[in-house]
């Protein structure tokens, strides 16, 4: 799911609200948290999962193009871990799929793993 189609769902779902004011109610909350994670403080929304910093150390890489080593600096990357209450909703969603016959939805990962 988009945002643009998360709005159309929250404008969908109540009438009352005009897409503008969905639009402005979805981005105060992803703003609010973005700053949250800005802030390094954690985010957690019951039966939903939680959003935390992971740090990664600096480390030694390299450039593809000309092999020569590079030093990467330390970086704190956002992570979701989903809540209990989440897992056990997609699974079920993935066993009543799988026996209506369905395929898996690939991931959108890339090649590599990542």
């Amino acid at each position: 799911m988009t945002k643009s189609e998360l709005i159309a769902r929250l404008a969908e779902r109540y009438p009352q609200l005009i897409a503008k004011d969905a639009d402005y109610a979805v981005n105060t909350i992803l703003d609010a948290m973005a700053q949250a994670l800005a802030d390094g403080h954690r985010i957690e929304m019951r039966g939903f999962g939680s959003f935390a910093l992971n740090r990664r150390p600096p480390r030694v890489g390299r450039n593809p193009k000309s092999g020569e080593k590079v030093m990467v600096p330390e970086k704190c990357v956002p992570h979701f871990k989903p809540g209990k209450e989440l897992r056990e909703r997609v699974d079920l969603s993935l066993a009543a799929d799988n026996e209506a016959g369905h395929k898996p939805v690939p991931s959108s990962s890339n090649s590599n793993g990542l």
